[in-house]
């Protein structure tokens, strides 16, 4: 499955243009590297996305090409959250 229309299924991001423009903009790792909208998400991998100051790593727990509301949070596993330190000038 495209990382755009995982991000968007999953609901990580509620819409797929917006899902695609985080990725062009390098916010988005899958398995610590940086990852295209068209990159293909597989069962297992852990994609790392930047939500303003926050960094929110997932593992992909399954696939679906649509699901309901109720039903998107099953797709993943948060792995961790964190703030990004404003001092550290991170940039990847």
């Amino acid at each position: 499955m495209r990382l755009d229309k995982f991000l968007k299924v999953s609901r990580l991001i509620k819409r797929r243009t917006v899902a695609k423009d985080v990725s062009e903009q390098g916010r988005v790792l899958i398995n610590g590297r940086e990852a295209k909208p068209s990159s293909t998400v597989k069962v297992g991998d852990e994609i790392t996305v930047q939500f303003g100051q926050k960094l929110v790593t997932i593992r992909v727990e399954r696939l679906a090409e649509t699901t309901r509301k109720e039903e998107a949070a099953t797709m993943y596993t948060v792995v961790k959250e964190e703030p990004i330190a404003k001092s550290s000038g991170l940039d990847w």
